[in-house]
């Protein structure tokens, strides 16, 4: 082998061994990550819950729920705030599942995905403006709360594209899941599957309350994702002793800043 032919040959073997360092560099990121996937996984469906279940008693429409929070302000923030927070933390729960689903079924996770989160997204819009409406109840009173509600309630807004995608999302997850078998095989991968579909009849829109049909999807959310949520917590090493304080250093300036305007 002529000197030339050694060069080459090395440049060749370099390049190939740096290529397959950085597909591994690559194949070893994956985001959001773990502790974020499995943190919504499990609290997202929690806080939920927790949400659904604080505001039982009042009706399911806009006019009782601003009377709930003009007798109770307190436990009715609390309640919405706990079910927003609950969505957003889905957001990386839904992209965990449907990583799990895409090994396999890619074009059922890649819809069941899309729709799933593109609903997440309309949901926070609906916690907003819900909360600007229970500002009125403060600053103004609760019957010009109520006529302010009643005045735009059906105004368009492009969220309103989305209510298909709100409902639906989760059907298709739920089926490319049970496909995939996300949840395990047999009838408990099943049971779950359909638990998980459950989250369709999660009412929508703005200022809704809880009804039956609320409480079977938040508690078929939990029995979907939650065990899901704590077999990926445990697929690792656990995280170093510093970052538990990180964590709630963080959450606490994060708290204060936003606070603070």
């Amino acid at each position: 082998m002529t000197t030339t032919d050694t060069a080459t040959a090395r440049t060749t073997t370099g390049t190939a061994m740096t290529g397959t360092a950085n597909g591994s560099a690559s194949s070893a990121f994956r985001f959001p990550g773990r502790w974020l996937e499995g943190a919504g996984l499990v609290l997202g469906p929690v806080l939920i819950l927790v949400g659904v279940l604080l505001k039982t008693g009042p009706g399911d429409f806009f006019p009782d729920q601003l009377a709930a929070f003009a007798r109770d302000p307190a436990l009715m923030t609390a309640s919405y705030s706990a079910f927003v927070a609950g969505v957003v933390l889905l957001c990386p729960a839904v992209l965990a599942v449907t990583r799990r689903i895409g090994a396999s079924h890619p074009r059922w996770a890649l819809w069941g995905g899309a729709l799933a989160v593109a609903g997440l997204f309309a949901r926070v819009f609906h916690a907003g403006v819900s909360h600007l409406a229970a500002q009125l109840v403060e600053v103004q009173g609760l019957e010009a709360a109520r006529q302010a509600v009643s005045a735009q309630y059906t105004s368009f807004h492009v969220f309103q594209t989305l209510n298909v995608a709100v409902l639906a999302g989760w059907i298709v997850l739920a089926v490319g899941a049970w496909r995939a078998g996300a949840f395990g095989a047999g009838v408990p991968g099943i049971a779950r599957s359909v638990a998980l579909g459950l989250m369709s009849a999660m009412p929508l829109g703005v200022l809704k309350g809880t009804g039956p049909m609320s409480v079977l999807a938040a508690a078929g959310l939990c029995v979907a994702l939650v065990p899901y949520g704590v077999k990926v917590l445990k697929d690792g090493p656990a995280p170093k002793w510093w970052a538990y304080p990180l964590v709630v250093a963080a959450g606490a300036a994060a708290v204060l800043l936003g606070t603070a305007g």
